[in-house]
């Protein structure tokens, strides 16, 4: 069987990683995109049986409405200080955190830190937003300057509300981070090498590199108020300006040429 073929199969078939169960995300919402690639991910590596899904408060937490894995919900900010005893507890086990802008950089940036730092071998899935998204809209600390919200009705405005905070880069200067990259799934070409980064972060874990992440830039449409084609245009215009695409940590690629892992 070909590649291309395969890649038909793989298009137009369910990941059995989901439930099967229609997404309740609003129309236009980037969350269902990055569920699918992790889904298909799952059932790539064979981890179904062996996956514990960690998802907090926010948008976030209905991942566990949708993945037909083991898991639980944490409190808000807790999802990688959950992960961590899950991991220590049970290592022979698959552990993946998928986490909101406003979960993991906020009330939770303490737990992401200290994980990353840590080098857990945990896989995180971060979904930057640029708000928060289940509670209203409020401004969060991935909010653009100048981007109005419902609690900068006028605009961030930096000497009130500081500026946006940028996970991959603090990432960057951990010594426990294997692998991190900023990626966006806004446009078709986006998807496969979305699919990849987030892939690279499994192996972070898999090949006992250590700690895994991906942030996703992605959109929201209804606290942005735009339809679905101008938040994602809007996307592309500001916010990969604001947090720049691209690999910022890579330990997990040389260990995969060393071990013969494509």
């Amino acid at each position: 069987m070909s590649e291309q073929v395969k890649d038909a199969i793989l298009l137009a078939s369910m990941p059995k990683a989901l439930n099967g169960k229609e997404f309740t995300y609003c129309p236009g919402c980037h969350h269902g995109i990055v569920h699918r690639l992790v889904a298909e991910l799952i059932d790539e590596f064979g981890l179904r049986e062996k996956t514990l899904l960690v998802a907090p408060v926010g948008c976030s937490v209905f991942a566990y409405e949708f993945f037909d894995v083991d898991g639980t919900v944490a409190p808000h900010g807790r999802a990688l200080a959950v992960a961590t005893g899950m991991k220590r507890a049970k290592p022979e086990m698959f552990v993946l955190t998928y986490q909101g802008d406003g979960d993991l950089a906020a009330i939770g940036t303490a737990e992401t830190i200290h994980a990353a730092n840590r080098g857990e071998r945990v896989t995180t899935v971060f979904i930057n937003n640029a708000v928060y998204g289940m509670t209203g809209g409020q401004m969060a600390p991935t909010t653009l300057l100048g981007m109005k919200t419902t609690t900068s009705p006028y605009g961030r405005d930096p000497k009130r509300e500081g500026y946006p905070i940028h996970m991959m880069e603090i990432m960057r200067a951990l010594p426990g981070v294997a692998y991190a990259e900023r990626v966006k799934v806004s446009r078709p070409q986006d998807v496969p090498k979305a699919k990849m980064a987030i892939k690279k972060a499994f192996y972070a874990q898999l090949l006992d590199v250590g700690f895994g992440i991906v942030e996703v830039l992605s959109t929201c449409p209804t606290n942005w108020g735009m339809d679905p084609v101008e938040a994602s245009r809007w996307l592309e215009e500001n916010m990969v300006k604001e947090f720049p695409l691209g690999v910022y940590v890579d330990k997990v690629t040389e260990v995969m040429k060393e071990k013969g892992v494509k």
